[in-house]
Formats: structure tokens, sequence, C-alpha cells
């Protein structure tokens, strides 16, 4: 093992609000596939990043000093050190302002304890790869998910030091062949689009990053979502909130449910709506959180 390395990064979104590191890294289940692993006893997340020349490096994220969050990591040097910090930091979406949700939540009963620093999603180094496990979410148990995206990972991610692997680059996937998505990563309907997806990427044909635009209205970010392959109304709400725009409700067979034990009876998805629709921008966003408020234990 190399010589230990660490940095520490403020906790305090553009707007000078409290940021929640544990809720964050937990803030949606996408977050703990490969090839992120998340310690709910140490409360950190461990995740295998790539850096310069095809490289890759093993970082661990956890509470630092109060009001910092740690990245640790062994074998790092300094011009990788910026690149992984750099890396984490736009991961826990540090650069997002939410202390407009956070007035709104402040005079809501339900969501108050939110305005602690709560809200923020945790995202992929890329689009892409948020893109990938989104389709591979998509009409299937959850093992089944788990099972693609570490065969992925394991099969065609770049091996760090530590023998971690990272998320495969689109060109890594373009190239797999199409028995490999069939017999090893086992995708069914789903491998020809993670194919032709990961090819058009690496051909410069689709520009997945360019979703970050803030330029961009939520409607046109949406119908690009939808022209992908594999990508429909489910897949394309759950990546604009992964894309930090939460006007949109993520409505499926878990969240209708669980809306409708936690108020006591069943609602339709119009009165879902109009219950957040103060939030405005932010309705997606109010939902889900208040879907997940029991992911963690709050002190007692």
């Amino acid at each position: 093992m190399g010589k230990a390395w660490s940095a520490e990064l403020e906790l305090i979104g553009a707007g000078g609000e409290p940021v929640d590191l544990w809720r964050t890294l937990t803030s949606h289940g996408v977050a703990d596939l490969a090839p992120n692993s998340l310690d709910e006893e140490s409360r950190t997340l461990e995740t295998t990043l790539p850096v310069p020349r095809g490289r890759a490096r093993t970082v661990r994220i956890g509470a630092g000093s109060p009001g910092l969050a740690r990245v640790q990591g062994d074998n790092i040097g300094a011009r990788d050190a910026v690149v992984l910090a750099e890396t984490v930091r736009k991961m826990l979406r540090l650069d997002a302002d939410l202390s407009g949700f956070y007035e709104v939540a402040g005079a809501d009963p339900d969501l108050d304890w939110a305005a602690a620093g709560a809200g923020r999603m945790l995202r992929s180094p890329t689009v892409f790869e948020d893109v990938v496990k989104t389709i591979c979410t998509t009409n299937c148990a959850w093992s089944a998910t788990v099972r693609m995206v570490g065969a992925l990972v394991s099969e065609l991610g770049i091996e760090a030091p530590s023998g971690g692997r990272t998320f495969p680059t689109s060109k890594a996937m373009a190239e797999a062949g199409d028995r490999f998505y069939k017999d090893v990563v086992r995708a069914g309907y789903r491998g020809p689009y993670l194919r032709s997806l990961a090819s058009d990427v690496a051909e410069g044909a689709l520009d997945l990053e360019a979703l970050n635009d803030p330029e961009l209205p939520d409607d046109e970010v949406a119908a690009r979502l939808l022209a992908l392959p594999g990508c429909g109304p489910y897949a394309t709400a759950h990546m604009m909130m992964l894309l930090g725009r939460y006007s949109r409700f993520i409505l499926d067979s878990w969240t209708r449910p669980k809306y409708a034990k936690l108020r006591g009876r069943k609602a339709s998805d119009k009165t879902i709506e109009r219950r957040f629709r103060p939030y405005r921008d932010y309705a997606g966003l109010a939902f889900w959180l208040y879907l997940t408020r029991d992911w963690v234990e709050e002190p007692s």
C-alpha cells in the first residue's frame, strides 16, 4: 500500500446553505451501484474513479472535521489529487444552490427537516454513467440492476492499484460484442440499447455531457433524454433529477405505494402533483425527499 492521501471539502452549497453529507451519499438507490459501495456503519462511500492517462484510483468519502467532507486514498500523486477532489466535489453537487428550495421547505411541516442540508442527488462523474445505470433499473428487479452494472464494471472498467474498477468508458462498452451483453451482463432487451448508446457517445454523434448546460430548458433536456434508446418516461424523470432539474416527479411502482403508505390513503398522480405544486421547479425533489426521509435515521 502506498502513501496515504486525503483532502477536505467544505460542505456548503453555492447559496451558502448547509450540505448533509450522508443524506447526499444515500440520496437515491443508484448511488450504491458499482463502482460505488456504501458502508452504513462508517457512513462512507468508496468508489473507483478515472484519472489521466487511462488510470484509476480508489477513494473513500466520509465526514471530516465539522462542516467538511474528507476524501481519502492511496498511491495518489499531486496531479491526480486535484482531479479526484474536483470529481468528488462534482459528485456531491457542491456547485448547486438549493437555498430557494429550503425557503419553501422551511414553511412546510412535512419537509422543514430537509432545510438542514438534504436534497442533493449524488451524481456520477459523467452523464453517460448515470444514463446507463438508469436504463439498467427499468422493468426489472433491483437484484438484476446490481448484476448488470456490476458486470459492466468488473469486466470493462479500468483497474486501480486497489483492485477496484471504474465505470467503463463509452469506447469500452461500444467495443464489447452483442454476446457480452447477452451472456455476461444478461441485459436482455437493454443490450442493444446500451451498445448503441455507447457507440454514439464514443463516436461523438451524441454529447450527453451537454445536458449539464444550465441554459438548456427543462423541456429540451427531457426531449433529448426521451429520444435515447431505452429511456422512457420513468428513466427520463429519474435522469432529470440526477441532472439537477427537479420539477418532474418520479412516479413508479415504488413511489406511488410509498406515498400512499405515508399518507394513509391512495392518491392520484394529479393529487400528488397538487400537494407539491408550491415548490414549483423543486416539486419533484420535494416529493422524493418526502418519500425518503426514513432512509436516514435521525438523531433521537
